[in-house]
């Protein structure tokens, strides 16, 4: 039904939206600050697309304050100069806009430079279907032509996700990109999914640093959390003990954990793409620890 679509097979560095109030210079201090980092580390233009997610307000008990954010488009507009060789990829929640307004949106960030757009529903404050505008599922359809590679969000620890991204892949998901990995409940998932579908969209693994900030603060926790999921409590636990340890054992842990994934994933016939999140802002740690996972396995060189 859906023509096959190139993979991305790409690294994918996410990087969040600032708040309105720390100004233009801002974006341009962090491009900097990117570049500098991924030469000091080794992997310098080895990063070839930029994921941005578009920002909502979420549930109230969330760790770090949402002030209000710059526009996906405006901050890429911002940092796009600043990252030569760099493209975009972004989330895009649809379902506050109808299919008129989202048409337009989407042929904005496609013509500004994004090669794949995830669609995102509701917030978790609110139940899947409410919102006026278009499902996320309805869009993947709905705009097969206007966006080639058309993501969706993958967890892997959510019950009935065999199913519900099944469903998402039929409707025309070309990528799946996962939500931040803690545990090596993918390799389970994608073997399974592999077993059951003939779907195999391409995958986009999803690693965030954790740095020591994580214990006083939760944000990773809070990102991840599934009340009454063992699965998510044991990658709790184990966010918790990363932010505790030192650096280098820290990298060790990690490192371990991305050698699991990829040896249980890499032969199952997903396409793959490596998505890095510094959920507290870039750090020399945070990629120093980007570069010894790609050492070991990179889609660039694969």
């Amino acid at each position: 039904m859906w023509s096959k679509q190139v993979p991305l097979n790409t690294i994918a560095l996410e990087l969040v939206p600032p708040n309105i109030e720390r100004g233009p210079h801002y974006p341009v201090e962090e491009a900097q600050k990117v570049l500098a980092l991924a030469a000091q580390a080794g992997i310098e233009g080895r990063i070839k697309h930029v994921m941005i997610p578009g920002m909502i307000d979420e549930d109230d008990d969330r760790p770090i304050e949402m002030k209000p954010r710059m526009d996906v488009l405006e901050y890429w507009s911002i940092l796009q100069p600043e990252l030569p060789g760099m493209r975009g990829l972004c989330t895009q929640v649809t379902s506050f806009l109808d299919q008129t307004a989202l048409q337009q949106r989407l042929t904005d960030l496609s013509g500004a430079g994004f090669d794949g757009i995830a669609f995102v529903g509701v917030p978790r404050t609110m139940k899947d279907g409410e919102g006026e505008g278009v499902a996320p599922t309805d869009a993947l359809t709905i705009y097969a032509d206007l966006v080639p590679n058309r993501g969706a969000i993958l967890i892997p620890t959510r019950e009935g996700e065999q199913g519900r991204f099944a469903f998402k892949c039929g409707q025309g998901a070309t990528y799946g990109m996962t939500q931040l990995l803690y545990s090596d409940a993918i390799v389970g998932f994608l073997t399974e999914f592999a077993k059951t579908t003939d779907h195999r969209p391409e995958i986009l693994l999803s690693f965030g640093f954790v740095p020591k900030l994580e214990s006083n603060v939760g944000l990773i926790n809070w990102l991840i959390q599934d009340p009454g999921n063992e699965a998510v409590a044991a990658e709790q636990e184990f966010v918790s003990r990363l932010a505790e340890i030192d650096p280098a054992e820290k990298r060790k842990l990690m490192l371990d954990l991305y050698k699991r994934v990829i040896d249980g994933v890499a032969d199952l016939g997903f396409p793959l793409s490596i998505h890095f999140e510094a959920a507290y802002g870039v750090s020399k740690p945070a990629f120093d620890t980007f570069a010894e996972m790609l050492a070991y396995w990179s889609p660039d060189q694969a």
